[in-house]
């Protein structure tokens, strides 16, 4: 079956004047148009490509990336607005439909928006929804504790950064645990801190592990110095201006982070700097 809305690992049928049309093990094929064809192929190779409708409604395929999958949620843009909805660029020549009975309230053009794409089973076509509660849920939750999770901020309140967990959950990233900017919209990797027993879950951008011997002075380094791929020119002798600026902490708080973060063989210090144990 060739599904819309996903990557189709699909096999090179017959080449034609408008394109390669590929196909899957049950019959069905769909044309690749000849703009995203390879340069060099053989009759009988197998291409990973994106399938959708296009204007006219046909299953098309092509190399192009999608800013978003069927089932999973992202954050775009809407470039127009209609009698029927709004319009989102998703990277495709046809954009996204958010019909207005999808829209949590009136989405309004080059505004962003945390969307998830569905399909609509009677027509097989795409379109998105603003109503993102009612897709997610935590009544059966489906990662553990300290699991390694993709998450997307979705919001922020008075406590910090709410975040949809794999495409599935929700949780809370809390502001005392934050030491990185974040925005609404934005990627990150996490980790699950905590599953409570009301089924709320509390989140982490960090490893569950160092908490249990680092304070948040010593989270703070440590966070910094990963974020910028586990070196900086940085270590006891340095300027305590430079710290404040690059680390907001004194130098004295600096020192005693990196003595912490040196004990528990998470970092080497040298007359370099200071570099993340791998």
């Amino acid at each position: 079956m060739i599904e819309v809305g996903k990557y189709n690992e699909l096999e090179i049928l017959r080449s034609t004047s408008v394109g390669l049309y590929l196909g899957d093990e049950e019959g069905n094929d769909v044309l690749l148009p000849n703009k995203y064809c390879p340069d060099k192929y053989e009759l009988g190779d197998k291409l990973k490509v994106f399938v959708y409708r296009d204007h006219e409604e046909r299953k098309v395929a092509t190399d192009i990336e999608p800013k978003i999958f069927l089932n999973q949620f992202a954050f775009l843009k809407v470039s127009s607005v209609s009698k029927i909805g709004a319009f989102l660029d998703w990277g495709m020549e046809k954009e996204l439909l958010v019909p207005f009975s999808e829209q949590r309230q009136k989405m309004e053009e080059d505004r962003w928006y945390v969307v998830k794409m569905l399909i609509d089973k009677e027509t097989d076509r795409l379109y998105a929804t603003n109503k993102t509660d009612r897709h997610i849920s935590n009544e059966n939750i489906g990662v553990e504790l300290g699991e390694k999770v993709e998450l997307l901020i979705s919001r922020e309140t008075e406590l910090g950064f709410m975040a949809i967990i794999n495409h599935a959950h929700e949780g809370l990233l809390y502001d005392s645990d934050i030491y990185q900017d974040l925005r609404v919209g934005e990627e990150v990797t996490g980790y699950i801190k905590k599953i409570r027993d009301d089924k709320k879950i509390d989140l982490s951008l960090q490893p569950q592990g160092y908490r249990n011997f680092i304070d948040q002075n010593t989270e703070r380094v440590f966070t910094i110095l990963q974020e910028n791929g586990g070196f900086m020119p940085y270590n006891d002798k340095s300027d305590p201006d430079d710290i404040a600026d690059e680390f907001g902490l004194s130098k004295k708080a600096f020192k005693k982070a990196i003595g912490a973060l040196y004990k528990s063989r998470m970092i080497i210090i040298s007359p370099k700097g200071i570099e993340e144990v791998k």
